[in-house]
């Protein structure tokens, strides 16, 4: 995200300079998107001030923990259309402490954590509460206020069966929520299993945040045309021949070594590794029972990652799929450099869209497109200049 001076106070402000400043082309709709994140920010600071505003504000904090006061928001769109630009501007001024911005795939992945922690001291003794929704709630609201989601959406059941109930917790607790996805709220988990018992999530969902479309033009990562040759295809000799040319010239003389990643008593094996690079084909990451924590230990492990011989996805490969598009946004959340080889391009991997799957590959498409860019490696040029 492009800076601007540090006296801005709005969102709407920030994406009114850039648009002066040449760096981002007017649009109706990232303003009116930007309007309502305003709206969400005056809030929480008239909810800050008055909390503190007499001798008795603490009770007057405790009792809008009880209730959700402050309305989020969620906004969703097709990808590339400035959603994480607006989300950055929205969190840098958010005028609180407590708040907190992940994937949600990480986010869940450290429920999950917890979760277990929870059993495991109940299976000890160490407490006798049975139910461990409601302490693992309460101690994310006690870190957190605001949390703040990129890309949100529902592809795992263990997930959609504790959504509805750990947030009918955080809400009752005043945890406001602002979240981007490429999904209205009404077409998450479309066709997942036991749908039925996620769809009162969704009704929550709606009464706590605002619903915003952002239509804009254009997908704005395709207007970058720097691009570097980190991603190959068709597949056949040349393509591995490239990636192993990139790799020996990347490790220099570094030895390197198979490697082990530990996950709770199990561990992911790294085929070849050098210091922080990582290289993989699509059927170690892919066809494997891996998950989000797994590719999160990975894109927090390494700065640069080879992933090969990625073939083309369709209905017959939906888990393959799924993971791929998990993978992908980790590592580009992370700000991994990526080197991969495939069947085709990003747009082409995806062979027909349907169900859950078919929206969200839209995102990963772009996401591999723009990490081909110089603007991807020279934003997270600092891990790049450690290799």
């Amino acid at each position: 995200m492009e800076r601007v001076p540090e006296y801005t106070r709005s969102v709407v402000e920030r994406v009114n300079l850039l648009v002066q400043a040449g760096k981002l082309q007017a649009d109706p709709a990232q303003i009116a998107v930007a309007s309502a994140l305003d709206q969400v920010l005056a809030d929480l600071k008239a909810s800050h001030v008055s909390s503190k505003s007499s001798a008795l504000g603490w009770l007057f904090a405790k009792r809008s923990r009880q209730s959700a006061s402050i309305k989020g928001l969620y906004v969703h769109g097709q990808v590339g259309r400035g959603k994480t630009m607006l989300m950055d501007m929205f969190y840098e001024l958010a005028p609180i402490a407590r708040k907190r911005r992940a994937h949600f795939h990480e986010f869940m992945a450290d429920v999950h954590e917890r979760i277990f922690q929870h059993r495991q001291k109940l299976k000890s003794g160490e407490t006798k509460q049975a139910d461990p929704v409601p302490p693992v709630a309460a101690a994310l609201r006690e870190e957190a206020m605001l949390l703040c989601f990129d890309e949100f959406s529902v592809t795992d059941i263990a997930d959609a069966m504790i959504l509805s109930r750990l947030f009918t917790e955080l809400f009752a607790r005043g945890c406001v929520l602002v979240a981007t996805s490429n999904v209205e709220p009404d077409n998450l988990y479309p066709d997942g299993l036991n749908r039925g018992l996620f769809v009162p999530f969704i009704g929550l969902l709606k009464q706590n945040v605002a619903v915003m479309s952002l239509d804009a033009r254009t997908d704005y990562r395709l207007e970058k045309t720097k691009r570097l040759p980190v991603y190959r295809y068709p597949l056949g000799p040349e393509a591995d021949a490239v990636l192993e040319a990139e790799w020996q010239h990347l490790k220099g003389e570094r030895p390197e070594a198979a490697a082990d990643i530990a996950m709770k008593g199990r561990s992911i094996p790294v085929r070849r590794a050098v210091d922080r690079m990582a290289r993989f084909t699509f059927s170690d990451l892919c066809e494997k029972p891996l998950g989000a924590s797994d590719f999160l230990a990975i894109a927090s492990r390494f700065d640069t990652v080879f992933v090969e011989h990625i073939p083309y996805m369709g209905p017959a490969r939906r888990n393959e799929t799924k993971r791929f598009i998990i993978l992908i946004d980790a590592l580009y959340d992370h700000g991994v450099r990526l080197y991969a080889s495939a069947v085709d391009v990003p747009e082409k991997l995806l062979t027909e869209k349907r169900g859950t799957e078919g929206f969200e590959f839209d995102r990963t498409a772009s996401r591999l497109f723009e990490m081909q860019s110089r603007e991807y490696i020279e934003r997270n040029a600092a891990k790049v200049a450690e290799i």
